[in-house]
């Protein structure tokens, strides 16, 4: 079988080891989000891919769910010290690593889709990851400061201002003028089954999908496209989807979530238990909805949420 995954972080990352435990002969392409990316110290970073790559590959802070095991952080205390910024974004020595060895591929004229296949030889993920595009795409997002509205990275809003004040708009900067990066494309054409995990459905997977040409390519593919909610009873399991779902008028929850990818994105859509009466309204809108549980709170929970997804995946192709 052969599975696309559009991932963004912890959520993606997360999701992807219950996929890989629930079909372990499965042949999986994951679709990364770039749009996190940032460059800081002069080097690119990208936290996304990262953290696929390492939650899969057995060097995350299970904690955190982003960052290196072990890590330690002299370089960035040196770095504060000396007085230079931002000091909000953590950092760490073993990471800092991972962000050299990519910058220097990158200046050296290789595109990020090798790079990140490079580094991957390192990890072992276990699952062929892929940029969303080589191309520089950077999430911003609209806010109000001070009395002035003006456009900040994502990762400042998420990170420095934990999303505390509200977000105006999402723009994922350079997303029109951008392309899939190799192989993008050609996974979901070959796909059996394309599956949205509990990613946040504005920055991570929504930022995949503006890419031109992937939307496009998952709506035209003739295979079963299933999500499953990051929103469980009104409120996103992690992290603080709710804020920029507001900012793009969406509600935060799993039937409008689902609503928002539409039906002619989405086949089937599950949601948790405790929104089991979101699946009518899901179904209204042509979409198959089933209710299970969704929190990931082991790897074999995770797991029994692909086997779920799978399954209706399958239902969906049998209908």
């Amino acid at each position: 079988m052969r599975i696309v995954v559009l991932a963004g972080g912890i959520g993606g990352a997360r999701f992807l080891r219950g996929l890989k435990r629930a079909a372990p002969d499965a042949d999986v392409t994951v679709i990364g989000n770039t749009g996190d990316d940032i460059h800081l110290f002069g080097l690119k970073v990208c936290p996304d891919l990262d953290t696929v790559m390492y939650t899969l590959g057995g060097g995350i802070n299970e904690e955190q769910g982003w960052g290196r095991a072990d890590e330690t952080f002299h370089v960035k205390e040196e770095l504060t010290a000396y007085g230079a910024g931002p000091s909000w974004f953590g950092l760490g020595d073993r990471d800092f690593a991972t962000h050299i060895v990519r910058t220097q591929m990158i200046q050296a004229g290789y595109p990020l889709s090798a790079v990140t296949e490079a580094l991957c030889d390192r990890w072992k993920p276990g699952v062929r990851l892929i940029p969303m595009t080589d191309d520089r795409v950077e999430t911003h997002v609209a806010v109000t400061l001070d009395g002035e509205r003006k456009a900040i990275h994502f990762q400042e809003y998420w990170v420095r201002l934990r999303a505390s004040v509200p977000a105006e708009a999402i723009v994922p900067v350079g997303a029109e003028q951008a392309k899939p990066a190799p192989g993008v494309l050609e996974a979901i054409a070959e796909a059996d089954v394309v599956l949205f995990p509990p990613s946040n459905p504005v920055v991570s997977i929504g930022t995949i999908l503006a890419v031109p040409g992937i939307r496009e390519a998952i709506a035209d593919a003739d295979v079963p496209v299933v999500g499953l909610s990051p929103i469980v009873g009104g409120a996103p399991v992690r992290g603080m989807a709710d804020k920029v779902l507001a900012a793009v008028g969406v509600e935060a929850t799993a039937a409008a979530v689902a609503e928002h990818y539409g039906s002619g994105l989405l086949d089937g859509w599950l949601v948790d238990t405790v929104d089991a009466d979101a699946v009518e309204r899901v179904e209204a809108a042509g979409i198959r909805c089933r209710a299970v549980p969704l929190m990931m709170t082991d790897a074999e929970a995770a797991a029994a949420m692909a086997r779920e997804a799978l399954a209706l995946a399958e239902e969906v192709r049998e209908a």
